[in-house]
């Protein structure tokens, strides 16, 4: 139970009792990643629920709303972090650890935030009512992608991204692909996304950047968010 409250402290904004906890702990919390990310569903899909029969366009407002709140988004953060250092790095490493490591909001950092947004808003307004159940474990899928970028790329410096490595493993990363996968088949085909988006991801993160930070993992996650939603619009 304390890894599950530590993964809600560290992936929401609720309102949760402080717990003691050590590093071995804090790495464990990956594990209950895509159990957070109920409460990151719930949060998008119950007002987008409420309000798309009265309008598409207000559902997908709230909805939005909903999942960046509940978020502190801290994933945008991360996304705006990395356009950044793409960006202005042109290739040189070293420099693009420095501008991701530079609190000032560049250029490259708004258009990637704002395009995101607008990404699932209008993402949110193409879905159908029957796929709110497929709306609500986007964010639980998407949070299964940080284990598999753990286990198979190289940590990009000493900091979040690596201090998770030695909390998961393998079978962690089986065990949530087939509920993954049970829940792709009881809601909507279209999730199974996740299993081309991920290792997409993955590799442009090695390729680009030459490994995982914590900055990697925020933006995969919003991209991921948003490829299944792509899929769950064009694929229903």
């Amino acid at each position: 139970m304390k890894h599950l409250v530590l993964a809600l402290q560290f992936l929401t904004r609720l309102p949760l009792p402080a717990v003691q906890a050590d590093a071995q702990d804090f790495a464990k919390a990956m594990r209950w990643f895509p159990v957070a990310g109920l409460a990151v569903g719930a949060a998008a899909a119950l007002p987008w629920w409420l309000l798309q029969p009265r309008d598409p366009w207000l559902g997908a407002l709230a909805a939005l709303i909903g999942w960046v709140a509940i978020t502190g988004a801290l994933h945008l953060d991360g996304l705006g972090d990395v356009a950044d250092g793409a960006g202005a790095a042109h290739g040189d490493r070293a420099r693009l650890s420095a501008v991701m490591a530079d609190p000032h909001v560049g250029s490259f950092a708004v258009v990637a935030i704002g395009l995101q947004l607008l990404a699932k808003l209008v993402l949110l307004h193409a879905l159908t009512p029957v796929q709110w159940p497929a709306l609500l474990l986007v964010p639980v899928l998407a949070r299964i992608a940080p284990i598999g970028w753990t286990l198979f790329l190289p940590p990009l410096h000493a900091g979040l991204g690596s201090r998770f490595r030695e909390g998961v493993g393998r079978l962690h990363l089986i065990g949530w692909s087939l509920a993954a996968i049970l829940a792709a088949v009881l809601t909507s085909p279209a999730l199974l996304a996740l299993f081309v988006a991920v290792p997409l991801w993955g590799w442009w993160l090695r390729a680009k950047l030459g490994g995982i930070s914590g900055d990697g993992h925020g933006a995969g996650i919003e991209l991921v968010e948003t490829a299944l939603l792509l899929a769950l619009v064009l694929l229903p």
